[in-house]
């Protein structure tokens, strides 16, 4: 998508280029545009009404046309404004990331200095200055620069302090690039788009400080205009003559605002995550768009998933993330997902409970049954009150999830008080239960823990626990143990499989590790490019993988004790969801392709064993 297509994406930065590029385009026609002298008096003429002949937007106390005053005052703020922003940007920045990128010694002593300078209140540092050198534009202008210097300095400072103990500027010291080079081919680059941003958010600021000096007469000097000494000029007769201010004033409003609008959408425009979507505030529940008939409920397991189809609209581009899913999981029972990386694993998961970011996620097709209910037709408000009560999540990182200025008690409280009205100090004490079923040592104490304090199996467990609050039946455990080591993943496994069978808990397992899938889950599904290429029970899967996929995913997990065997890795990468081949997606990777593969879809056949594949590595029924 390019540039001006994600800026105008933003509706109120649209706007604000727009009134922006007419006030430019007025004052760059200023020099053709028959307009009068605006330093032409004549007193017989002096507070002349807007629309009154000769003189569209009237006189002032002089006589002087106001359109003519307005537009050459409005072309020299602009000037103003933007000279200011580059001057303060450019010192300011260099400064920032010289201190930044030195730190130490070099680093306190600058960003003492910026610390004094931003001790002064702006608009005293700007007077002094200009009391310094003297009333004049010009001098407005360096003491506008002056006092913005800091702002960057401090911006790019932090960002700078961050990049430089990065590994690509190691590695670029180790190539023995100097202090200069560095700074310019490697810290610039990735600051540049932060200085822009804030140039574009500043520039309507230092107009208004401008306009404020000239009000002060300390700016533009007569007969000069600029905005602010118009409006200075026309302080006596605000109340016999309003339009003398009302003119300027409303000028500087359309131009403070419009670069601001502009800057907001600069500023997204410049953030590669807007391609995605991701800048977009969320829905709150993902976007439902069925284009097909729902599919009639078939009466299978306590969760059901029905033809499921999940795709991400980026612009023109639509990626198929899940492309009809069909699973269900009994209560009691564990199913296990497993696949490579992008597979389509956890948005299948997020799309249960309407949790895939919207925008840019749609579910497009199928089905969600929570007990026979259709989830996907469910109202918001009854959708929420499931999350958590009848369906709960284990995510990957607890880190990332648990809020980290919150204690672990405070943070499990709240989620037993979001579905249940109960006082403050019984949901402590449920909390603190919770903590005890999760086999975690010291619960008093953990109670008053934050997350950093926790190691990151206890986090694990904390996440467990937050899932148990409301005694859900079904728990989705998006690979809980992925960042664990083997030993505490063992433990988390069988904490999940003791609290499935004391509870009679429905888990749906997501992972990686096929060891995992043999030790905890019942069946299992095999998905690849978003599709189930195998299901049926875990053994039979294990002992006689059917599809080719299934059946090379299981021959790169070494054994112990079984001697010396090859682990290939498949070759090949998996598909881009948003150009799937026309048959079989794993074909471009399979040894037993042959052209049928690739010419039309190929079905999930089977009953107790299910397999996508024309040529099975094992029969199934």
């Amino acid at each position: 998508m390019s540039f001006a297509r994600l800026v105008f994406r933003n509706r109120l930065a649209a706007l604000g280029a727009v009134v922006l590029g007419v006030i430019l385009l007025l004052v760059l026609l200023v020099p053709v545009l028959p307009l009068q002298n605006p330093d032409t008096t004549a007193t017989a003429d002096k507070f002349l009404r807007p629309f009154s002949e000769g003189h569209l937007l009237g006189t002032d106390h002089l006589g002087r046309d106001l359109l003519a005053r307005l537009l050459h005052g409005t072309r020299l703020s602009l000037a103003i404004g933007v000279a200011a922003a580059v001057i303060a940007a450019t010192i300011g920045s260099a400064i920032g990331i010289v201190a930044g990128y030195f730190g130490g010694r070099v680093d306190n002593i600058i960003m003492r200095g910026v610390d004094m300078l931003m001790a002064f209140p702006y608009i005293l540092l700007a007077l002094a200055i200009v009391a310094a050198l003297g009333p004049g534009l010009m001098n407005a202008l360096i003491a506008v620069a002056a006092v913005n210097i800091p702002f960057f300095a401090r911006n790019i400072r932090g960002m700078t302090v961050s990049l430089a103990r990065r590994e690509f500027i190691d590695a670029a010291r180790l190539a023995g690039l100097g202090h200069t080079r560095i700074i310019l081919t490697e810290l610039l680059p990735n600051v540049l788009s932060t200085i822009v941003i804030a140039m574009s958010t500043t520039v309507g600021w230092m107009i208004l400080e401008t306009a404020g000096l000239s009000f002060l007469g300390l700016g533009s000097q007569p007969p000069q205009a600029d905005l602010g000494s118009m409006l200075g000029e026309a302080r006596a007769a605000m109340i016999t003559a309003p339009h003398t201010s009302i003119v300027p004033g409303v000028m500087i409003f359309l131009i403070v605002m419009s670069i601001n609008l502009l800057g907001d959408g600069i500023r997204d425009a410049l953030d590669p995550r807007l391609r995605s979507g991701a800048l977009s505030r969320p829905l709150p529940r993902t976007r439902v768009a069925r284009s097909g008939p729902v599919p009639a409920a078939d009466g299978k397991g306590l969760l059901a998933l029905q033809d499921l189809q999940t795709q991400f609209h980026v612009g023109p581009r639509v990626y198929e993330a899940v492309g009809g899913v069909t699973l269900h999981v009994e209560k009691g029972e564990c199913l296990g997902i497993i696949g490579e990386s992008g597979s389509g694993k956890s948005v299948t998961a997020l799309s249960v409970m309407g949790l895939v970011a919207s925008p840019p996620g749609v579910i497009t097709g199928g089905a969600v049954r929570y007990d026979g209910e259709d989830l996907l037709d469910a109202p918001f408000r009854k959708l929420r009150q499931k999350r958590g009560q009848n369906v709960a999540y284990i995510f990957q990182d607890p880190l990332a999830t648990l809020h980290p200025l919150y204690r672990i008690g405070d943070q499990l409280a709240e989620a037993i008080l979001v579905h249940h009205a109960i006082p403050k100090a019984e949901a402590m004490e449920r909390a603190l239960g919770l903590l005890k079923d999760v086999r975690i040592p010291n619960p008093e104490s953990r109670l008053r823990d934050y997350p950093h304090e926790m190691s990151g199996g206890m986090r694990q467990r904390v996440g467990i626990a937050m899932a148990l609050a409301n005694d859900p039946d079904v728990i989705i455990a998006d690979e809980p143990t992925t960042a664990l080591d083997v030993t505490v993943q063992a433990q988390i496994l069988a904490l999940l499989d003791a609290l499935r069978r004391e509870r009679g808990l429905a888990i749906v397992f997501i992972t990686h590790d096929f060891g995992v899938v043999a030790q905890l889950c019942d069946r299992v599904a095999v998905m690849y490019a978003g599709r189930i290429v195998e299901e049926g029970p875990t053994q039979a899967v294990l002992e006689a993988a059917a599809h080719p996929y299934t059946r090379r995913l299981i021959a790169c997990v070494p054994e112990l004790g079984g001697g010396q065997r090859a682990l290939e890795a498949i070759p090949g990468l998996p598909p881009s969801v948003d150009e799937l081949p026309p048959g079989c997606a794993f074909a471009p990777r399979c040894r037993k392709r042959t052209e049928a593969c690739t010419e039309s879809p190929i079905p999930l056949a089977g009953t107790t064993r299910r397999v996508r594949c024309i040529h099975p590595e094992e029969a199934v029924t």
